[in-house]
C-alpha cells in the first residue's frame, strides 16, 4: 500500500471519529439547552420538580451515548493491536 492511500484511509478514519464525537457534543448541547428551557418554563408555570423524571431519563441516555462513543473510540486502538498480533501470528505460522 502506498502512502497516498494510507493517508486517505487515515483521513477517512479520522473523519468518522470526529463525526462520532461531534454527534455526542451536539446531543449534549441540545440536552443542556432543552433542559434549561424546561427548567425555566416549569419555574414560572409550575414545580421544577415535575421535570426531574425526563431530565434523569435523558441524562441516562446521554451518559450511555457518551460511554458508547468514547469507549468505542478507545476500542479502535485495542482492535488495531489485536489485528496486528493476529497478522503476526499468521505470518509466523506460514513461515514454518
Amino acid at each position: 500500500m502506498n502512502s497516498k492511500s494510507d493517508d486517505t484511509s487515515i483521513e477517512a478514519r479520522a473523519r468518522r471519529r470526529v463525526a462520532r464525537k461531534m454527534r455526542f457534543y451536539i446531543h449534549a448541547l441540545v440536552f443542556v439547552l432543552v433542559n434549561l428551557g424546561l427548567y425555566a418554563w416549569h419555574a414560572v408555570n409550575g414545580s421544577p420538580r415535575s421535570m426531574m423524571l425526563p431530565l434523569m431519563g435523558w441524562g441516562i441516555g446521554l451518559a450511555v451515548h457518551g460511554i458508547v462513543t468514547f469507549v468505542g473510540l478507545q476500542g479502535d486502538g485495542l482492535r488495531s493491536a489485536m489485528l496486528d498480533k493476529e497478522v503476526e501470528r499468521l505470518r509466523r505460522r506460514e513461515a514454518r
